[in-house]
Formats: structure tokens, C-alpha cells, sequence
């Protein structure tokens, strides 16, 4: 049988072989800080979450993809080594505010621009590092993500989610009260050929969220200078 007659799978892109293989396929110089650990998501997720899905199906393609999307504007310094998107296309907005492209993330963090500034929590007083380690130390044992429903398949996939995690650590001042905190919303993403993300819009209501970090309270306690 000549080359061209072979009828070997190609090989699966990288971007949807999994968040492990991405970090694992990543070189060390690309890392903000060093590499994730993600046991928490092997070792605790799985008996929290509420949906499974065989792999290979399209809501399992569509989690995973997402997950590679969060690791990789979390802890890859450089957009250019992003592989779950089209960089140079990529922009992203939540509720229909301004859109945010790649060069937006990585200087002000994903956290800032997903959430936004609400009476809850403060954009402007937040760096890239601040915003997640505020959330790291919220959520100790771990802030999850799974997909819910895909409602609609590519190019243009819309999916519910839940994002959950046990409020066990201090936020912004606020006692955590060892109650896990849900928060739910739909996303609409547009994908290239090849299953890249292209654009994405979040619609969800973070007050709803945050207000349950802070027993409803509208006045944000600052952390001490």
C-alpha cells in the first residue's frame, strides 16, 4: 500500500487531546509562573458534578476545549503559544459589554474581563495575579467547570455551565462560610473548521455569585496594605 493509499486516522490536534496533553506538550519557558496542577480536578471534581458525558461526544469536546482555553489564558504568558484559539481573531465579551481580544487577557486577566467591575468586585484594583490568587484563596479545594447542555453544534455551539466551588477560604475580607457556592450561565462560541475557538460571549449574572461570597453585601472590603 503506497502513502496515499493509507488509511491511518490523522493524528488528533493538540487542542483537543485534553488539558493534560496541552500542559504536558507546552516548554518550560512558557509557563507566567511553572506548569498547573490540576489533581483537584481528578481527584475531587468528578463525584461533584452533576453531568457525565461519553468521550468523544460533543458535549465532552466542547468541556474540554473550554478547559484548554482556561488553563492556557491563565498560565501561558504568551498568546502565541495558545492553541485552543485563532489568536488572531480571537475576541471574547460577557452580557454584551466591550469586547476583549488575546493581547486584553494577558494583560489584564481573564478573571477581570469575565467578571467585570460590579459592586461586588473592582476590575481596576485587581492585577492579573490578584484577580486569581483572590479566587484561589476562596476556593482552596478547588473552582470547577462542567458543561451542562449543548444546545447547538459547531460553528456556532451554545452550552449551558455550572461553575462551582466549597467557600472555604477568605474573599476580600469576607469570613468563607464551607458552603459550596454555584453559579450557572450559557456561552456562545464560534469555532473554526479545525474546532478553535474563534469568539466567544458569556452570559451569566456574576452578582449573583459574588454577592454569596459576600452575604449580599454591596460594600467590598479591600485586603490590608
Amino acid at each position: 500500500m503506497t502513502t496515499s493509499e493509507s488509511t491511518e486516522a490523522p493524528e488528533t490536534p493538540l487542542w483537543l487531546q485534553g488539558r493534560d496533553a496541552v500542559v504536558a506538550a507546552a516548554a518550560p519557558g512558557d509557563w507566567r509562573a511553572e506548569a498547573p496542577d490540576y489533581h483537584l480536578s481528578h481527584t475531587v471534581m468528578p463525584a461533584q458534578r452533576t453531568h457525565k458525558f461519553e468521550a468523544g461526544s460533543l458535549e465532552a469536546v466542547v468541556e474540554s476545549i473550554v478547559q484548554v482555553f482556561e488553563m492556557e489564558v491563565s498560565h501561558k504568558k504568551d498568546p502565541a503559544t495558545w492553541v485552543s484559539m485563532v489568536t488572531d481573531r480571537f475576541r471574547t465579551r460577557v452580557n454584551g459589554g466591550p469586547w476583549a481580544n488575546a493581547a486584553d487577557i494577558t494583560e489584564q486577566g481573564s478573571y477581570n474581563i469575565l467578571i467585570g467591575d460590579s459592586i461586588f468586585y473592582r476590575t481596576g484594583e485587581e492585577s492579573f495575579e490578584s484577580s486569581h490568587d483572590i479566587f484561589h484563596d476562596a476556593f482552596p479545594e478547588g473552582f470547577f467547570w462542567e458543561v451542562l447542555e449543548v444546545l447547538s453544534p459547531p460553528p456556532v455551539v451554545t452550552f449551558k455551565w455550572r461553575h462551582w466551588g466549597t467557600f472555604e477560604g477568605e474573599y476580600h475580607g469576607f469570613e468563607p462560610s464551607n458552603e459550596r457556592v454555584e453559579m450557572f450561565g450559557v456561552s456562545v462560541a464560534k469555532v473554526s473548521d479545525d474546532l478553535r475557538l474563534v469568539d466567544v460571549e458569556h452570559f451569566y449574572d456574576p452578582n449573583a455569585f459574588l454577592g454569596k461570597l459576600t452575604g449580599g453585601c454591596p460594600v467590598a472590603h479591600t485586603r490590608e496594605q
